[in-house]
């Protein structure tokens, strides 16, 4: 199974193409689409949507995993970073490529273990977790490796139907040992 994971921005946007099978990892590409700061919204737009579609044409992935808003203080930038994830979206949606939504606090956590890890953390998880000889130099394509990584866990190991241990121990009185 191969899964697009994509970091949205409006100045730099970071994919990572990541390939699944067996349970084992394998990075396929990794990289950033990059617009100037001069350029009006309307063309970043153009040119991030047109960018993932080149991606998506490219890998075919069967999966696309996305970082949700962070919302900051700064609600313009909040604004921006929501018209990017809808190019970005749509351009998973008109290639018929399911996508998942993931917070950031989510993804670290999946691939650190903690909710609040740092860029670095999760750039040093990604460059051990594929087996990476270099890493990306920008982050923002390392975060979009960890959104696939994050996808692929939930993928690979579904949200139990047990809501606790107890639910579990009471389903399964077999599995319990007693001293």
């Amino acid at each position: 199974m191969i899964i697009l994971g994509v970091d949205p921005g409006t100045l730099v946007t970071g994919y990572g193409v990541i390939e699944i099978n067996g349970g084992r990892l394998r990075m396929i590409d990794v990289g950033v689409i990059k617009n100037t700061s001069g350029e009006k919204m309307p063309i970043r737009l153009k040119k991030i949507h047109g960018g993932l579609c080149r991606i998506i044409d490219r890998y075919h992935p069967d999966e696309m995993a996305i970082e949700t808003a962070f919302y900051s203080k700064n609600a313009q930038s909040a604004l921006k970073i929501g018209q990017a994830r809808g190019v970005l979206i749509l351009a998973g949606v008109n290639a018929e490529v399911p996508v998942t939504e993931y917070s950031p606090r989510e993804i670290k956590k999946s691939v650190v273990g903690n909710g609040a890890a740092s860029k670095e953390q999760v750039r040093f998880m990604m460059k051990t977790l594929l087996r990476l000889s270099t890493v990306p130099k920008f982050f923002d394509a390392t975060d979009a490796l960890a959104a696939a990584v994050c996808h692929s866990h939930k993928i690979e190991r579904p949200r139990s139907a047990f809501r606790d241990w107890k639910s579990f121990a009471e389903a399964h009185p077999e599995r319990i040992v007693r001293r």
